[in-house]
């Protein structure tokens, strides 16, 4: 099975071709295609047994299940056989077609099927193929949201001890914390001072995936990728850039409905060689434009 598009915005038609390679000539009882498209929710360890209620609302929501035959029950010869389709992306009802996302506890996929039926001495065929889904682009300018921040030992929150801490001064900025998917993530960071040297500063992207109803809601954080932006003690005043691409698949537009929400954080972690930990997190809305 040979789709002419795996990446696809909505409104689009999904086509391409069925190819059938065979030495001998083929029986089968009828060729169908099948388009479905599917919201998996999953409870993490920590949520299993707290809600009852949890158990129906993390059921698959299937968003779209189209079926259509290509080829009626016969023969195909022996060689090389294509077979053209096309699928227009239509949902039923008050569906919505959510963008192609692979998380942790919320997962869209969006999967192409081709079955050939055969006699009840020959084993049916299937071949699935995963495709894309885009969602549409968002109308009008996205206004920027640039966030400064200024981390010291009394900004930092949960500390038990923080007269124990090693005294430290960081500034920096993100552009925008309204980011455009399809754009990196950008800003600078300043160490100006710190007592303790400095062993690494990383960049974590976080994803917050929320499943659940009514009764309750089960939310996890979960990390994305970690990109390391310094490494060693770095000099005090200099201007480290901030730059974190947001990768397809594991990121989407940030979705909020009635049973899941799909949210994502950054933090910027310092760590200091006496191992105290630093970190300071900042909210984003993702979008596609």
């Amino acid at each position: 099975m040979e789709p002419n598009f795996y990446q696809l915005n909505l409104q689009e038609i999904l086509s391409g071709v069925v190819v059938i390679t065979s030495k001998d000539t083929v029986q089968h009882q009828g060729i169908s295609l099948t388009m479905e498209g599917s919201v998996n929710l999953q409870l993490s360890a920590k949520s299993v047994g707290v809600f009852e209620a949890f158990y129906n609302s993390v059921k698959p929501i299937q968003i779209i299940n189209s079926t259509i035959e290509m080829v009626k029950p016969g023969k195909l010869p022996s060689g090389k056989t294509e077979i053209p389709f096309e699928f227009p992306l239509h949902v039923k009802g008050n569906k919505v077609l959510y963008e192609t996302y692979h998380g942790v506890f919320v997962n869209i996929q969006y999967t192409l099927r081709c079955d050939m039926r055969r006699s009840l001495l020959a084993k049916d065929l299937t071949k699935t193929c995963e495709f894309i889904v885009h969602s549409l682009s968002q109308k009008g300018k996205l206004t920027p949201s640039p966030v400064d921040f200024t981390i010291t030992p009394e900004t930092l929150q949960n500390v038990k001890e923080r007269a124990s801490l090693p005294k430290f001064l960081i500034r920096g900025h993100l552009n925008s914390t309204n980011c455009i998917i399809t754009q990196p993530l950008t800003g600078e960071l300043v160490v100006e001072n710190a007592e303790a040297a400095v062993k690494s500063i990383e960049l974590q992207l976080v994803r917050v995936e929320t499943c659940g109803c009514a009764e309750g809601y089960a939310r996890d954080a979960t990390e994305i990728q970690n990109i390391q932006i310094a490494d060693g003690d770095v000099c005090r005043g200099l201007p480290i850039p901030i730059y974190m691409v947001f990768p397809r698949l594991f990121t989407c537009p940030t979705l909020e409905t009635t049973n899941f929400k799909v949210e994502f954080e950054v933090n910027i972690v310092v760590l200091l060689h006496d191992d105290h930990l630093i970190t300071e997190n900042f909210p984003l809305k993702l979008c596609r434009m």
